[in-house]
This record gives structure tokens, sequence and C-alpha cells, in this order.
């Protein structure tokens, strides 16, 4: 036979059932607490209705069924002074949802749980409603028995009396007291009393002016004195009281003004709301907001409001800020985890704190492994230098952490100067890039903000962030220098050059955006645009050539067809995808590999092993030439270029330069002189950047170099211009 329907439980069929109806519990008192007005904390009213709960349970799972027990439930919650109608609509709403579902599993199907699940809400809203109704009348009976009292008092006392009817404060939830128009405390209420400490001799024998705290707001008793002169009828003000014991009580006070039956002010009526647990507590969430949880130290938000308030004082004020970032924290926290990256931290929080405890000085932790120090007053010039050297002398110490010592090292960027100079953004800014300078320059030391190294910082932001709409927007574009045989001053080719036509800075070289394409990778793609621009520039060249008359056939002289050159990074060297798109390009656009030369720097094949190497042999196999370019910079072994896939050494312009001296630096001389016979015993090709005169281009002749480029045949310049050097025009072109 099937087995009933069970409705499923909110856990595993491992829940305790005690727990479950924990849960139920939990969930009932978060549900109706705030509809409440007791005294009882939430935890407290969990645990009353915990029975309660209980019974419930019980009835849902009797047999045979009653469900009599949840009246008594309600009856239970009037008691408890639950009569708000939320308490029995959230009551209800909680029975529906949860009861079946935390205690329904066991042996009841569905349809009955929820069968019984009803009946039980119907139960326990008639014995709330019964019991609201019985404690209703109860009151209103009491309250026509408290108003007979009164009347009958009213007639037999005296107005002053009438004044200070001890049935309106007695019993409030707030504290009440009643004083003369001299300050002297007449009644107090119990509730105000035990705000004070539970003595009421003394409260009633203090004076109202005997309750100043160094915290009233300024205009506390100016209200005060309007009030009993009969100026205005009450007022509200935060305020503080000392209680005896030394301990401060903070309330929300308001004070009205009582006129006898002439209008004439008699007595002042005070009402006390007790706001010190809300005052910690909102001082702790105000703590917690505003202190890293870490390092206990002032966290970004407050270090923020300090600095705005600090740049907003007067013009004379001065101002001094270290920006800190840990070196090589980063591999602290990989090798050891955050745990003791965390550690480490708090013990440099702890250092850092030991060197600003003079007046005006604060530290604050941004996140990560970033801090700041902040110092006012007049001497901040020479105090910020000597708080960033007793910084970096405190973090010299190592640190231990899981038994091992850390040497500690820090870079610092220093701004100091007038406070009202420039904004808060604009400090840290400039702090932020010159401690990046400090880094930059090795570490361990501290840098003083330069204005000019900032706006260069900014400009290299600027375009790192322009570089991907730049290419998009087709901002870029190549120059070409020619390339000449030394022997007879024909045209070899051409080196393509990039160029930035950006919108605001104008036409930029290479060394203003390509490293930072390299540091964003955006050298990938671009470096793909200048190979296919450039590949299809030489496509154009070979078609011109071929086409035209003899005069421009020249060009080519003995050599050949036209060849480009094109520069690979770093970067693209170790991109997998560097033969399929030269390959793919020159498929594409028809050019022979032969007319292809790339070159790559001597520094980025240093050391390089096979893997490195194994992308431009392939290459070279295919018949592209590789440019060893800026040889002579890099410090590499001549061994080696055996081993390197090169068939051209393209030497530093450095060497060209010290044979612009007359006589030629000898030295200079010799050593090309060698480069030059090393090359051509390896079958390599010798070119020369930098040539600028004609006594250069001659002696490099005559040390043996093959091909030339520089000023002295052209600067770089739009492809048009190189198709109209001819073999009988290979001079001077500038």
């Amino acid at each position: 036979m099937t087995p009933p329907h069970r409705t499923p439980g909110p856990g595993t069929d491992q829940d305790n059932p005690e727990d479950r109806l924990r849960r139920f519990t939990t969930i009932w008192s978060r549900a109706i607490y705030p509809a409440t007005a007791m005294s009882m904390t939430r935890p407290e009213f969990e645990t009353y209705l915990a029975p309660l709960a209980q019974e419930l349970a019980d009835a849902l799972h009797a047999r045979p069924f009653d469900p009599a027990p949840a009246a008594g439930v309600g009856t239970a919650l009037i008691t408890a002074n639950c009569t708000d109608p939320d308490v029995l609509s959230r009551t209800l709403g909680v029975i529906d949802s949860y009861l079946v579902l935390y205690r329904g599993t066991e042996d009841l199907t569905a349809e009955d749980a929820r069968a019984r699940c009803a009946r039980l809400q119907h139960s326990l809203a008639a014995g709330f409603a019964q019991a609201l109704r019985e404690r209703t009348l109860c009151e209103q009976e009491a309250i026509a028995r408290s108003a007979l009292r009164a009347r009958s008092a009213a007639e037999e006392a005296l107005h002053a009396t009438e004044a200070r009817f001890r049935a309106v404060f007695e019993g409030a939830a707030i504290g009440i007291s009643i004083a003369d128009l001299d300050g002297n405390v007449l009644e107090v209420n119990d509730t105000l009393t035990k705000m004070f400490g539970g003595l009421e001799h003394h409260v009633l024998s203090r004076n109202v002016r005997d309750w100043v705290h160094p915290e009233d707001v300024s205009h506390v008793w100016r209200l005060y004195d309007e009030l009993v002169r009969g100026e205005r009828e009450h007022y509200r003000v935060e305020k503080a009281y000392y209680r005896n014991d030394g301990t401060v009580l903070w309330t929300n006070l308001t004070v009205s003004l009582l006129r006898d039956a002439d209008g004439a002010p008699q007595y002042q009526l005070a009402l006390m709301e007790d706001t010190t647990e809300r005052r910690l507590l909102n001082l702790r969430l105000r703590y917690e907001a505003t202190h890293d949880a870490l390092t206990g130290l002032p966290n970004r938000s407050l270090f923020s409001e300090r600095l705005e308030k600090t740049l907003s004082a007067g013009d004379d004020s001065r101002f001094g800020l270290c920006y800190l970032d840990l070196d090589g924290f980063k591999a602290i926290n990989d090798s050891l985890g955050h745990s003791a990256g965390d550690r480490l931290l708090v013990e440099v929080a702890d250092r850092l704190q030991s060197c600003a405890t003079a007046p005006g000085e604060m530290v604050a932790r941004l996140g990560g492994d970033e801090f700041v120090a902040l110092i006012t007053g007049p001497a901040t010039q020479s105090g910020v230098t000597e708080l960033a050297s007793r910084i970096l002398g405190a973090l010299s110490t190592p640190v231990t952490v899981d038994g091992r010592d850390f040497t500690v090292r820090g870079s610092i960027g220093i701004v100091e100067g007038r406070a009202a100079d420039r904004s808060a953004a604009e400090v840290l800014r400039s702090a932020d890039i010159t401690m990046y300078r400090a880094k930059a320059a090795g570490g361990n030391r501290y840098e003083l903000a330069d204005a000019e190294a900032d706006a260069r910082a900014i400009t290299r932001h600027g375009l790192t962030t322009a570089l991907p709409a730049a290419l998009e927007r087709g901002e870029f574009f190549i120059e070409y220098q020619p390339l000449v045989h030394l022997d007879d001053g024909s045209v070899h080719g051409a080196e393509a050059l990039v160029r930035w036509c950006h919108p605001q800075h104008g036409v930029l070289g290479p060394d203003r955006f390509i490293p930072l394409a390299e540091h964003t990778g955006l050298i990938v793609p671009l470096g793909r645009w200048v190979l296919e621009q450039s590949v299809r520039q030489a496509m154009a060249w070979h078609e011109q050539l071929s086409g035209g008359s003899g005069g421009a056939g020249g060009a080519g002289g003995a050599a050949g067809p036209l060849r480009i050159n094109v520069n690979l990074s770093p970067t693209q060297l170790h991109h997998p995808g560097l033969v399929g798109d030269t390959v793919e390009v020159l498929d594409r656009v028809g050019l022979p590999p032969g007319s292809l030369c790339l070159e790559v720097t001597e520094s980025a094949l240093i050391g390089a092993d096979e893997d490195l190497l194994k992308p431009l042999r392939q290459l070279s196999e295919m018949g592209v030439d590789i440019a060893l370019d800026d040889f002579g910079t890099g410090y590499s072994n001549l061994a080696n270029l055996r081993r390197l896939p090169v068939s051209v050494l393209k030497l530093d312009r450095s060497f060209t330069q010290g044979m612009q001296r007359h006589p030629a630096d000898p030295v200079d001389l010799k050593i090309v002189e060698g480069i030059v016979s090393l090359a051509h015993s390896l079958e390599l090709a010798v070119t020369v950047e930098g040539v600028e005169t004609g006594a250069q281009a001659e002696q490099l002749r005559r040390l043996g170099c093959d091909t030339a480029q520089g000023w002295y045949y052209a600067r770089p310049g739009p492809p048009e211009r190189l198709h109209a050097l001819s073999l009988a025009d290979a001079g001077p072109s500038l």
C-alpha cells in the first residue's frame, strides 16, 4: 500500500526535534517582538515563548486532537503584555508558515497537519481575544476607579497639589520631575530615580543648575533661562548628566513650563528618556564604521574626514602626509597565507602608531598593505620627513611570524604644504603617485611630491586609459624611415615606426605609449595592427616598383624589392599567436616572407630559452628575417649569437654618437670593427642606427657595415617619401 504523503521538514532526517522547535521559537519571537510593549529583552522573550511553542507542538500531534491548549497560548501572550493586534496576526502567520514545517513531519499527513494547524490558529485567536477583552475591562475599571479617586482628591486638594498629580507620572516608563522656577527639584518619579542611581534623596536634594555637563550644547542653558522667564513654553534637547557614581547618563530631555490659573509661570516639568544604551550602541557602530577591523587603526572613511577637516582650516595652517605601501607584502601572503599576512599587518600598525604619538599626528590604514600618517602644525616641513624616517626605522626591525623573521620594507610618498592649496583627493593622488616613485626607485625609502612628476604620472594614466579607444578610433598611424645600402646609397627598405595622433597631446612617439601598451597588454593587438599596415604598405611599394618606370625601379637597386622592418616587443614574443598572426597577414596580403624583417631588442633575448626562441626559429625558417635591435646595450655573450635565429645585427646609436667627434673615438671604431667582423663571420648583416652626418656614413662604410638609417638620409615620414627616393637621389633628404 502507498504510504501517506508526509510534510517535508526544514532540514535533514537527522535534525533534532528540540533544535527544530528552538528554531520555530526564534522565528516566532523575532516576528512579534517589535510589536510588544514589555521590559523583557528579545532573548528573555524567546525563553518565555519556548514552553508556549512546546504546547503548540504537543497539541499538533496530540491523539485525540484537542485545540484547547492553543487558547491558553493566546492568553499567555496577553499576560506578557503582547496586546498589539499585530502580535496576533504575526503569531498566526508564523504558525501557518512554520509550525507544520518544523513539527509536522513525524506522524501526520500534510492534509491532517494543515487542518490541525488551522484549528490551533482559531483556538489561539479566540483565547487571545478573550484575554484581551478581560484585560481591557479590567483596565477600564481601574481607570474609572482612578478617575473617581482623582476627582475626589481634586475636590479636597489645593491648586498647588493639583499641579503635582502623582497619578500623572507614577509608573511612567520615562523619568518625570517637577521643579520650581529657581531650579529646585520638588518631585520625581521612580523611573527617574532609578535612572540617577536609585536613591531619591540624591535627586531631590539637587538644583537643576547643578547638572551641568561638559558636553552640554551651548544653547541648553539659554533655552532654560528663556523658559523660566516665561518667554517659551517648552524646549527639547539631548543632554548628559553625571550620576553620583561618576558614570554618565544620556537623555532626551523635554522641559515644559507649567503656569498657574492666572497664566503666570509656576513650575517646570521635565520628561527624561534614557538614551545611554542607544548612544553607546551608536558610538560602537560609529567606531566599527570608522576603524579598521584588523588593526584597530582609523580606516579610510575616518581618515578622509580628518583630512578634509585639516584642509579646510585657515590659510596659515600646514599639513604633512606620508603614504606608505609595504614592499613585497604579496609574496608573504602568497607564501605563508593571509593569516600570517594579517599578523604582520597588525605588527606594522602597532609600530606605526608608536611613531605618531604627538598632538596633531594620526595613523590610518587605507586597506591592504597601504597606510597613511598625517601631521598638522607649523613645523610640518621638517616634521613630515622626520616622521617618514621614524616609520622606516620602526619597520627595519624584523617581524616574527610563525617562528620566522621577516624584514619589512616600505615605500613612502610625502606631500606637504598649505592646507588651503588643494583638495583631499588631490593630496591623496599626489601621495600615491609619489609613493610609486619611491617604489620604482628601489623601495625602502621616501620621496617628496613633485608637481611635474605628478603631472607626468597623471598624463601616463590618461594615456593608458585612452589606449584601447584610440586603437578603435584609428588614432594610430605609421611613419617609415629608410634603410640605405652604405656601399651604393640605394634604398634597401624601411623601418615602420608607429605614432599616436592624440586628440589633446598631439602626435606622440612610441616612447610615450609603447611601455604603457606593454603594461596593459594592448601591445598585442596594437602590434598586430602595425604588422598588417606595414605589410600592406610594403606590398604597395612592390606593386609600384614593379609597374613603374626604370627610375623608380632603381630604388630597389641590386638588393631586390624593398623590405619592411617591424619591431616586436617582449610581450609579443611570448604571445602564442605570434607565428600564426604573422603567417596569416603575409598570406592574406601576398607579401613574400623575405620582404619582412622583425626587429627584437637584444635585452629581450638575453638568457632566452628554447621555448622563447622557437617561434623566432619558425619565422626564420619560413624566410622572415630576424634583426637583433639595439645590439651592444644588453651585455650579452657574443658567443650566444650562434644560437639565436637572427640574420641582422642593428648596432645601437650610441656607437655612431662617438663618431661625431673629430677625430672619431678610436675605441668605438675598434668595437664597431670587431662587431662587424664577427657578424660577417657568422653570415649576419650589420645595420647602424642614428647616422646624422656624411662623415659618419663614410666611416661606417669603411668599417664594413651593410646598411644604415638616420636623419642624414631621411627623418621618419609618410610612405610616399620613401617611394620618391631613388638610386640617383639617395643622398641627404631632410
